[in-house]
């Protein structure tokens, strides 16, 4: 009988002041600094069991990454099926573009129609695993999807478990079906995330103020330390993609990246730095991460052009790209950082230019992408005259979500 393969969780630690705490403890983010906490592993205990053709051999799935997710107990791994979404060649766009390797990761055919999927899937095993009934998250769409699906389909392990999500009332139709569907508690808010957000915090404290044992965990973008697990196998999973051949990893040149709290930006970062510690990456070896968001909500281009560590928030944030309108992600110094590491670039398109690229995707390559994705095409169309992007590079752009979820 071959046994799963234990985590090497080992502590989490804040980025910022070098804070460590314990794993096995339920922690949001450093309070002392107001970061993220990021979650590092026994990368030398790992290297002498695991290697990339281990791995590779392994049942598809995120949770063929276990030593390098932070889920203790296999039992407590909750899956529907997600991950290992493919790298497609676009072809036709790519000789129209003179851009011969040109690829998309298509997160659209995720258990929950987006890539939110990852991040909620480990998230919520791991709250699950450390106790957790009960879950809260501000929206803007996806996300509160996921959280859905998952708490319903733990629900089945786990009594009580219960998801009170907050989303702009003007959130896809089909996505507020998909909550619903899943008996989740939705509340429709009037405003952005960030209201939705204000609001969440307003009703746990009520429901905490009522009965002291009815504690909401939230699980909104970076404050709590695992979503972004979840996310980083984005990065695993193209560094085997541009492998070559089963079991070598290798990285593209290039990723745009439509970034709203910049989880999956951060978190593939994250997993090129373990891989490379691992030493089954060439050190050095870094795509350019460019930040693609829409013109009506650009705080991480106004703090790129600046060339800011922070992000100041958006006023009167607007855009069709709803997992785009975040006017103040919580983990502003992580997503600069990884821009200027990366020596990558931030750039904003128009909801008309998105709208235009989305339509070129389904066109060309019959892929129905969200607006959120279908913006990294048009991104890459700015960029082609700037000479940034060479003729022969490896580019991959995201599309994080099914376009069908838009479609009221």
């Amino acid at each position: 009988m071959i046994l799963p393969p234990p985590s090497a969780l080992t502590g989490l630690d804040c980025p910022e002041c070098g804070q460590s705490l314990p794993p096995d403890q339920l922690h949001t983010f450093c309070t002392a600094c107001r970061s993220p906490l990021l979650a590092r592993y026994d990368l030398e205990a790992v290297r002498q069991t695991a290697s990339p053709s281990i791995i590779a051999r392994r049942p598809r799935g995120l949770w063929r990454w276990a030593e390098l997710l932070p889920v203790r107990q296999p039992q407590h791994r909750l899956s529907l099926g997600e991950g290992d979404t493919p790298v497609l060649a676009l072809p036709r766009l790519g000789s129209m573009l003179d851009l011969p390797n040109l690829f998309v990761k298509d997160e659209s055919v995720q258990a929950t129609g987006s890539f939110k999927a990852r991040g909620l899937a480990v998230a919520v095993s791991r709250a699950v695993e450390l106790g957790v009934r009960e879950f809260s998250i501000p929206t803007a769409g996806n996300a509160g999807g996921a959280l859905a699906a998952y708490a319903a389909y733990a629900g089945g392990a786990y009594a009580g478990v219960q998801a009170h999500i907050f989303a702009p009332r003007d959130t896809p139709a089909p996505i507020l079906a998909e909550i619903r569907s899943h008996g989740a508690d939705l509340h429709l808010v009037d405003g952005l995330i960030s209201d939705a957000a204000r609001q969440a915090l307003e009703a746990a404290a009520t429901a905490a103020a009522i009965d002291e044992t009815a504690v909401w965990f939230d699980v909104s973008t970076f404050k709590e330390p695992y979503r972004v697990e979840g996310k980083k196998t984005m990065g695993f999973e193209l560094a085997e993609a541009f492998g070559g051949h089963p079991g070598s990893l290798d990285l593209p040149d290039v990723i745009l990246y439509p970034t709203g709290g910049g989880t999956g930006l951060v978190g593939m970062w994250k997993a090129f730095d373990e891989l490379e510690a691992l030493g089954w990456i060439r050190s050095g070896r870094r795509p350019r991460m460019v930040s693609v968001q829409a013109a009506g909500c650009a705080p991480v281009v106004r703090a790129f052009q600046a060339g800011a560590r922070r992000i100041d928030p958006w006023p009167k944030a607007h855009t069709l790209a709803a997992g785009l309108r975040v006017p103040a992600p919580f983990a502003d110094r992580l997503i600069m950082e990884v821009l200027y590491a990366s020596h990558g670039t931030a750039l904003a398109v128009s909801d008309d230019e998105i709208m235009a690229a989305q339509a070129e995707l389904a066109r060309c390559e019959g892929i129905l992408a969200a607006p959120e994705g279908a913006a990294t095409l048009a991104a890459l169309r700015r960029l082609l005259p700037t000479g940034w992007i060479k003729p022969g590079e490896k580019i991959v752009l995201f599309n994080t979500g099914a376009g069908l979820k838009y479609i009221s």
